[in-house]
């Protein structure tokens, strides 16, 4: 899951993102409007952190914006303000949950929990590639009856391979997805962690479900 922190203080955006980032989730940060919309507009995210009061375009133009354009990505607004007016008008806008600050790390995750389940077109609880199980509640991962010890990164980017199951996913878009923007894209990182991948869910199996496909990228299927 890759997800776009937009807050412009840099101590509470810091935080948010490391949180974020032990709970196996790519982050990204813009510590202003206008940068948060253009990443917005640029990248595939499945959740958005917006704080309200941001510099050079406020979080409700960023939000107005984004739904103006059909982006449906799941908001979800910070901010300090605790007016009921102000809840209902975020929310008649087009955010998706409201959290005010100070909050806890702990109600704040299960809010990203929440919406991350819920998704742009719901997702389902229990994802399945063959006899390839994974549960994101419990981020409990089988083969068969097999369970499969998993990394923080090689979690995630199992994830994002079934759930884009029999879909030829390219290293950019990987490296969009799971890493973040700061990602060299020239390392061989990508292909490691593919093989560390093939070693715990393929080796000794009947039938290899990662499947390199020459000159494009990677697959996850039968």
């Amino acid at each position: 899951m890759r997800i776009l922190v937009i807050e412009d203080e840099k101590k509470v955006s810091n935080f948010i993102r490391k949180a974020l980032e032990e709970e196996r989730y790519a982050a990204d940060q813009a510590f202003d409007g206008e940068e948060g919309l253009d990443l917005a507009e640029t990248y595939d995210y499945d959740l958005i952190v917006l704080d309200l009061m941001l510099p050079k375009k406020s979080g409700m133009q960023v939000l107005q914006a984004l739904r103006k354009q059909g982006n449906e990505t799941p908001v979800l607004i910070l901010t300090a303000r605790d007016a009921v007016q102000q809840k209902v008008k975020m929310l008649d806008a087009g955010g998706d949950d409201y959290l005010t600050k100070p909050f806890s790390i702990e109600e704040f995750l299960a809010r990203v929990r929440a919406l991350l389940r819920r998704g742009k077109v719901g997702r389902t609880s229990l994802l399945c590639v063959s006899d390839l199980t994974m549960n994101p509640a419990t981020r409990e991962v089988r083969r068969g009856t097999r369970r499969i010890e998993l990394t923080n990164k090689e979690y995630a980017l199992l994830e994002y391979f079934m759930r884009n199951s029999g879909r030829v996913l390219t290293r950019s878009m990987i490296a969009e997805h799971v890493w973040n923007i700061d990602f060299d894209t020239e390392s061989n990182v990508i292909d490691v962690y593919v093989t560390y991948l093939r070693n715990k869910i393929d080796k000794g199996a009947a039938t290899a479900l990662i499947k390199t496909v020459r000159g494009c990228g990677y697959l996850l299927g039968e």
